[in-house]
Formats: structure tokens, C-alpha cells, sequence
């Protein structure tokens, strides 16, 4: 019966709204680092120019990005980014029962919580947030 409780789960993620896991290519993506509160844009920008200077690579892309993320969900989830649809379709279980719904647009996006480093840890153990906007319905 478990096993097929998670088969379903997974099945079901064609259903999350904004995230389409079968279809790895078409993912758009950016890498986001938190600062402290203290840093300001001036202090980014001086970063920038000289870490393109120093290290002489093109650093221009970088941004500096201001998230307020608004009213989220999260959940923690353990082993590889290939097993993480069963975890989603838990959070969306529990949004359900909640009486709220996710809210994942252009504005207001999936995130990911990297916990494990990838490089010294077994996929089974890797530990990741997944934080999604959701809003009553």
C-alpha cells in the first residue's frame, strides 16, 4: 500500500502548478546567495568590479536581487532532485488540506534550499528545502 501511495504521489506532478519535473530541459534557473543585511548595492557593485578585475573573469552578470517572498510553505526533503516530485506532492497535499493553494507565478517562484554539499555527501542523504508561495484559497 505504501508503495503504491508513493507511486501515485509522483505520478501527480504533472499537477503542481508552475513546475513541470518531467521536462528537466525547458528549467530556468538562478543561483541566489543571501547577504547580510548590512551589504548594500554600492558594496555589491564595488564586489563585482573587483572580483572582474582581480580574478579576471566577466562577473558583470551578477545582480544584486531584493526576494520579499511573501506568505510560502516549505518542506524539507531528503534524497536525490529526482525524488523530489513525492515531497511536492506532499506540500501539495498539505496546502489542500490548509485551504490554501500554490501561488508559483512570474513574480513569485519555487526555491530550492541547498542543506548538503553534493560533492561529499550520498544522493540518498542530500537534505534540501523546498519553499513555494501559496495563497488562501
Amino acid at each position: 500500500m505504501d508503495a503504491e501511495m508513493r507511486t501515485d504521489r509522483t505520478d501527480r506532478r504533472e499537477n503542481v502548478k508552475g513546475i513541470d519535473y518531467s521536462n528537466k530541459d525547458t528549467f530556468n534557473w538562478i543561483s541566489v546567495i543571501r547577504l547580510p543585511d548590512f551589504i548594500t548595492e554600492k558594496d555589491f557593485a564595488w564586489a563585482v568590479q573587483t572580483a572582474t578585475k582581480k580574478k579576471k573573469i566577466d562577473c558583470s552578470p551578477a545582480e544584486f536581487l531584493t526576494i520579499d517572498e511573501g506568505l510560502c510553505v516549505q518542506i524539507m526533503h531528503q534524497g536525490s532532485f529526482d525524488s523530489e516530485p513525492a515531497t511536492v506532492a506532499l506540500l501539495e497535499d498539505y496546502l489542500k488540506e490548509q485551504g490554501y493553494e500554490n501561488n508559483i507565478n512570474e513574480q513569485r517562484l519555487h526555491h530550492e534550499i541547498y542543506m548538503s554539499d553534493a560533492r561529499k555527501v550520498a544522493p540518498e542523504k542530500w537534505k534540501t528545502v523546498i519553499r513555494h508561495p501559496i495563497k488562501k484559497v
